[in-house]
């Protein structure tokens, strides 16, 4: 008998490639329960569905996947109490976010040539933001206390409170880490990391970009600063979402339904993220053709190759007019494409 996976049907690219291997059910996030799960051995979802005991507690699933990079989702610990064998897919989506923030960037006036962005959260977005940014003449300067102490690399990593003085943007990558929840190292919480404290370093007109986690940023400190400092946001991940601060919305200057990673790209990389890590698991050979490959930086990267790329302000303008449908907005995205090469002509200059 085929072990049966219960997928979530809004994952794409699946379709076609599991079904010689498994037993496959296609169903909407809503209808993920505890009773679905009664006789499966697998779990593919999103982020919209908790992996805990509630859900899987009464089940005989031994392997759950997510095709995201974000894992607050998942109760790490109680997985792993119980033996199930977890995945998310790290940097799948990170070239999209990168393009996201640097689109923000660029529309609300940030200048490379002569302004320093701060980056929180070195992690596989941090990192891809970074070498944009660099790449582009910008000034960057990071902060990432885990990798500081770990001493990944030779960076020159600087304390939240000095970044937040020093840079004309900041913009947060972090995962959502509470102090005592879903993960198991909390060394490091950034539930509300940018707090009225943090916040209140941020230079007069500095521009903040939020393509993380809702809860990383104190919304209600970051509306009085805005407000004192004239400061510009551009806000794709909300705290409590799918429900919205709307005074947050109103306010913000660029505001997206958590669609910063929302790349046809990126999902074909975290589909073949999911079918590497069942074959792993379940000792099968699964079809992974027409699929994304690994990340690389595009030739000839430019501010107008990035601006060209993605109209932001169109998924800002849906989102205002509708607000209440977070959700279906999300789940009816049309993928858009990631920064392609722009390579020169042999003996010209870039775009």
């Amino acid at each position: 008998m085929k072990p049966l996976l219960i997928i979530d049907n809004l994952i794409p690219f699946l379709k076609g490639r599991l079904e010689n291997d498994f037993e496959c059910r296609y169903v909407a996030p809503a209808d993920i329960t505890p009773e679905a799960l009664a006789h499966a051995r697998g779990l593919l979802v999103r982020t919209r569905t908790r992996c805990d005991a509630p859900l899987l507690g009464e089940s005989d699933v031994e392997f759950v996947a997510t095709g995201t990079i974000g894992l607050d989702h998942f109760n790490i610990p109680w997985l792993e109490s119980r033996g199930i064998d977890w995945h998310n897919a790290p940097g799948c989506n990170a070239p999209a976010v990168a393009q996201y923030v640097w689109t923000a960037l660029l529309n609300l006036g940030f200048d490379p040539a002569r302004m320093t962005l701060g980056v929180v959260g070195k992690g596989h977005v941090g990192s891809i933001v970074t070498e944009w940014g660099r790449h582009l003449g910008a000034k960057v300067i990071v902060c990432d206390p885990p990798r500081k102490d770990k001493g990944f690399d030779d960076e020159e990593y600087l304390e939240l409170h000095d970044l937040m003085r020093q840079a004309d943007a900041v913009t947060f990558h972090t995962p959502l880490i509470r102090t005592a929840g879903n993960t198991p190292d909390t060394s490091y919480p950034t539930l509300g990391l940018a707090d009225a404290k943090a916040l209140s370093g941020l230079c007069p007109g500095a521009i903040l970009v939020n393509a993380a986690r809702g809860g990383i940023v104190d919304e209600e400190a970051l509306l009085a600063i805005k407000e004192s400092k004239r400061i510009k946001t551009a806000i794709d991940t909300w705290d409590g979402e799918p429900a919205v601060n709307r005074r947050m919305l109103d306010a913000s200057d660029i505001a997206t339904f958590h669609i910063a990673g929302y790349s046809q790209q990126g999902k074909e990389r975290a589909t073949h993220a999911i079918l590497s890590n069942l074959e792993n698991h379940f000792g099968v050979s699964l079809p992974k053709d027409h699929l994304a490959g690994t990340y690389r930086m595009p030739a000839g990267l430019s501010r107008e190759s990035i601006l060209d790329s993605y109209d932001i302000y169109a998924d800002d303008a849906e989102f205002r007019r509708r607000p209440e449908d977070f959700e279906v907005l999300r789940d009816t995205y049309h993928l858009r494409h990631e920064v392609a090469d722009c390579q020169a002509p042999e003996g010209g200059e870039s775009r």
